[in-house]
């Protein structure tokens, strides 16, 4: 070997042994390597950030760390239970007639005419820093009068120079309600506000004939500051659902100055809005809002004390929940949104631990779940031996086959069109449905209630006789010759109609397209051919299927509903008579009609939990179970991955501030990344190796005949 190629690879050696043995592919600062970071991910830009308009999960997932309503859910009960949040207690009651006398608290429903939320916040809350609350020397707002040449240089909130803050007041709180009933809002609660909270809806008329009016200056009757830290929020009737209400970022307090603030035509003209950048007092603040590359969340340094649950269910002391328990939170400083709007990248990234969880894709299920020969599952070798973990609950929501009741032929409360749908019932096999098309991640409904809101029963008190049967220990679908039976019974003999001697005829209604939407009708087509049902699809887009229920003009149609919050009556009033669609355009889309149940209903929904209320929550069950409105279908099941670094994780399905109480272990966490990201040199190496030696002999004859020239 000549000289310089010995040069050449002592050279190539020298340069691969200097290399860091850090992880190249490392998509973040490396300044980021020690912090106490959350990394994670969005897929599109949330539309809203605004409390009052905001009303979707991956808008929530923001704002739910940096609004505080009055109340939260407890992050370890179950079931789920309020707790003071922002509040000193839980809210007192107080009953009140049509005159406004005070009623005992055991009065009969029909004596109250009003009831008042009277809640005490906490005194020492204060804002995140922020320009709108920015003031000079002489104690004026410094951003609320913007001039022009003010604007040249600002292109996003972090470029204002200066922020401000100030103590959270009960005005606040009241100043939020008023802005849902701001036609300039479009609150997506400010109907259904209007129907509870006095003086609601006529503040909403007076705010459409007064443009650009000062909510500050207008006063509602049923909504007032008691003072610096008391508020008083008065409900028509008795409503004890309007307390869960007071958990969600709508009822969390609201400063006058981000209005003035926002309001600023050069502002709103950049861009810069409430929509975008929120101003609440929670434990962080949105720094950073780029909805093509990254969004971030920084902890606020004027949060409040707030500390970790030092009581929780029997089983989380054991598997490490209350570890923390007593210490201050949050214990994250910062959580990164990078865009991502394909699954694979991202679950790649997950493997080499760049994101700290993950849910799992149809593209990477078989990777990740196993399923054991119980019906259980659990995660492959490969997943196990990263010391990924495993995460599943229901969630509180229910997909449903529905029956339009006011359809001549499966509607109505005949024994014949009872029957038949309790036929259909059986037929229908949805755990089949789960196993095919949701991978196993759900559970077969039993009634209107998912586990875990009150009301609910596991085991075999809870099964829906009608449709299982209770044999070794575990639910039974039953046998598809019952089904034929509960037909025949109904006048369709083999599914036979006696109208016209051929198979009977039902229609679905759907908006489902493509290449998954067909293989799931077909294998609903499959279903009612098991009792020789033909099943036809009217497939429409959304906006005639939309009418199609309206007019009522749908015979059969599958939809979902999920649980704004954990009490029956969010998921009854779906069958409540006076909801019915056609009649009332409420939410009871099969527009079913059944007076006991309607009378249960309205005296269960303003009871409080207890003995009784559970005993007509049963008997809601049955009534829904015999008459069979709807195909209960199932309750879907999240699964979520996490690296074993990513502490403190309980599923929590109605909590949305979550974020909090987690934890991250950084050491751990870069061990595991320069583990798995190890650099790989030697095929370089090789690669490099074998292109100097090719070009030994190039060289070689290059120097004989250097010299045959010279010679």
């Amino acid at each position: 070997m000549s000289k310089l190629s010995s040069q050449l690879i002592c050279l190539l050696g020298l340069v691969l042994s200097g290399c860091s043995d850090q992880a190249l592919n490392n998509p973040y600062p490396e300044s980021w390597a020690n912090a106490s970071i959350l990394y994670t991910s969005f897929a599109e830009r949330p539309k809203h950030l605004d409390p009052a308009v905001s009303y979707s999960a991956n808008e929530y997932a923001l704002i739910g760390q940096i609004y505080e309503p009055p109340y939260q859910y407890h992050y370890l009960k179950r079931p789920y239970t309020l707790v003071p949040l922002t509040a000193v207690h839980m809210p007192q009651l107080q009953y009140l007639d049509a005159q406004g006398g005070e009623l005992a608290g055991d009065a009969a429903v029909e004596q109250i005419a009003f009831t008042d939320y009277v809640i005490d916040i906490q005194q020492g809350m204060h804002y995140q820093p922020h320009p709108a609350l920015a003031r000079g020397s002489d104690g004026d707002f410094l951003y609320h009068r913007l001039m022009e040449e003010q604007l040249e240089d600002i292109s996003r909130l972090a470029d204002f120079t200066r922020t401000g803050t100030r103590e959270v007041l009960a005005e606040d709180y009241v100043y939020q309600i008023k802005r849902l009933a701001d036609p300039r809002n479009h609150s997506p609660i400010a109907e259904l506000m209007k129907e509870h909270i006095v003086g609601l809806a006529d503040l909403a008329e007076q705010l459409g004939r007064q443009q650009n009016a000062d909510l500050r200056k207008i006063a509602i009757a049923g909504v007032t500051a008691q003072g610096r830290y008391r508020y008083r929020i008065r409900v028509k009737g008795k409503y004890p659902q309007f307390q869960y209400w007071l958990a969600m970022p709508f009822f969390a307090p609201m400063p006058w100055e981000a209005d003035v603030f926002y309001a600023q035509k050069g502002l709103q003209e950049k861009n810069i809005s409430l929509d975008w950048y929120p101003l609440g007092s929670g434990p962080y603040m949105l720094t950073e809002n780029n909805p093509n590359r990254r969004m971030m969340l920084v902890r606020n340094p004027n949060f409040h004390a707030e500390y970790y649950p030092t009581e929780g269910e029997p089983e989380d002391r054991q598997r490490g929940l209350l570890d923390d328990a007593g210490r201050r939170l949050p214990f994250i400083d910062k959580v990164v949104y990078v865009l991502e709007k394909e699954t694979i990248p991202y679950w790649n990234k997950f493997l080499q631990g760049y994101y700290d969880a993950s849910g799992i894709a149809s593209d990477s299920f078989d990777q990740a779940i196993q399923f054991t020969g119980e019906g259980g599952v659990q995660l492959t070798p490969a997943m196990r031996e990263k010391g990924i973990r495993l995460q599943t609950a229901v969630t509180s929501s229910i997909f449903y086959m529905g029956f339009n009741m006011l359809d001549p032929v499966v509607g109505g409360a005949s024994e014949r069109a009872r029957k038949l749908r309790q036929a259909i019932a059986i037929a229908v096999d949805y755990e089949e449905y789960i196993s095919i098309f949701m991978n196993g991640r759900g559970v077969a409904a039993q009634g209107l209630l998912p586990p875990g809101i009150y009301g609910s029963v596991e085991g075999k008190e809870g099964i829906n006789p009608y449709v299982y049967n209770w044999q070794n220990g575990r639910m039974q679908r039953k046998a598809i010759a019952e089904a034929k039976k509960l037909l025949a019974a109904a006048g369709y003999p083999e599914g036979i109609d006696p109208a016209t001697g051929e198979a009977l005829i039902l229609y679905l209604d759907t908006t489902a397209t493509g290449p998954d939407g067909r293989a799931n009708l077909n294998w609903y087509r499959k279903q009612f051919a098991k009792l020789g049902i033909q099943l036809v699809i009217r497939s429409t887009d959304y906006n005639r299927f939309q009418q199609k229920m309206r007019s009522g003009n749908a015979q059969i149609f599958t939809w979902g509903w999920n649980a704004d919050y954990p009490d029956p009556e969010n998921l009854f009033f779906l069958l409540y008579g006076p909801n019915a669609k056609v009649a009332h355009g409420g939410e009871n889309a099969v527009n079913y009609q059944n007076a006991q149940f309607d009378r249960l209903f309205e005296k269960m929904r303003n009871m409080d939990n207890g003995p009784e209320r559970w005993r007509i929550i049963q008997q809601m069950q049955e009534i829904v179970r015999h008459d069979a409105p709807w195909l209960f279908g199932f309750h879907p099941k999240s699964f979520s991955l996490h690296h074993s670094w990513y502490g403190n994780l309980k599923p929590n399905l109605m909590a949305n501030n979550s974020l909090k109480y987690s934890k991250i272990d950084v050491r751990q966490r870069n061990a595991r990344r320069a583990q798995w990201n190890q650099p790989v040199f030697w095929p370089l190496l090789v690669l490099l190796a074998l292109f100097v030696l090719a070009l030994v002999p190039a060289i070689n004859a290059y120097r004989r005949r250097s010299r045959e020239t010279i010679v």
